[in-house]
């Protein structure tokens, strides 16, 4: 066992990234067979469309979002985002993952901070005895 962490959110990817840029990713949520998956995937539309040679599926992927783990351990999180940010040059990663560990002040974001993935722990104030912060 060890210490879990719930992790939400996501990182939406602008533009889309296309089915050539993420197919031997590591983060595909479709890996060849035997390949470790990662903590991250992408989150991945599928899409039919009409060509003058019958339908085609198109795959694009919008976002990058923690895959089914039951019991999370994020000692890595921060190096696997930097890893999917460095893995797809030319596209912007916007949003963030809140991390909630087992204890109830272990509290913490990862963000993306001129191309880089950071660890944010809050401040945790008490107010005066007043009332004021």
């Amino acid at each position: 066992m060890g210490y879990t962490t719930r992790v939400t959110g996501e990182f939406a990817i602008s533009p889309p990234l296309a089915w050539s840029e993420f197919k031997d990713s590591p983060f595909s949520p479709f890996p060849p067979a035997g390949d470790h998956r990662l903590e991250l995937v992408l989150r991945v539309a599928e899409e039919t469309v009409q060509t003058d040679d019958g339908p085609l599926l198109r795959r694009t992927a919008s976002a990058l979002v923690m895959s089914d783990i039951d019991e999370y351990r994020a000692y890595g999180l921060i190096d696997a985002v930097q890893a999917a940010l460095d893995a797809f040059p030319g596209h912007v990663f916007t949003g963030r993952l809140e991390c909630e560990g087992e204890e109830n002040t272990d509290m913490w974001r990862v963000v993306i901070r001129d191309g880089r993935a950071v660890k944010v722990v809050p401040s945790i104030v008490w107010p005066d005895e007043d009332g004021a912060a």
